[in-house]
């Protein structure tokens, strides 16, 4: 699989880099309303997951998994949710986004109809452990790529 032209994943990083492996490499989406918004995104331009052979696809959710281990265990989030929709991106990539119970959305998907605005303060309180969560993932993102 090579690069595809046109494709976003393929020509830049998709957001701030958290983590930058071999094979994949997390950033931070910035999502208005949703803090901790991230995407787990295969290097390659792989269009589907079974795309991927038996290893990669153990490796990519180990590291969804790790993203997600990192929001709960820093953030203590409501609910963290996980797609891998590719109908706007073509480009296998998995959302892994942090919910709380006051966020603008919640309990409803993050592409739904706003129900109330996002409370500045408690946005500003989760951006403010957000350092620490990335640091963390880095760390064992590192450690799963050998």
């Amino acid at each position: 699989m090579t690069a595809q032209h046109g494709c976003p994943f393929c020509d830049g990083p998709g957001g701030r880099v958290v983590f930058e492996g071999a094979k994949l490499r997390v950033i931070h989406a910035e999502e208005a309303g949703f803090p901790a918004f991230y995407r787990v995104i295969w290097r390659e331009h792989a269009p589907e997951f079974s795309d991927l052979d038996a290893a990669d696809r153990v490796l990519c959710m180990e590291a969804v998994t790790v993203v997600e281990q990192c929001l709960r265990d820093q953030l203590m989030p409501t609910k963290i949710n996980l797609a891998a929709l590719g109908n706007m991106v073509p480009h296998l990539h998995w959302h892994v986004i942090a919910r709380f119970e006051w966020d603008s959305h919640f309990p409803a998907p993050f592409w739904a109809a706003a129900q109330r605005p996002a409370p500045v303060d408690r946005v500003a309180d989760v951006q403010a452990l957000l350092p620490k969560a990335e640091a963390e993932m880095a760390r064992r993102l590192a450690l799963l790529q050998g």
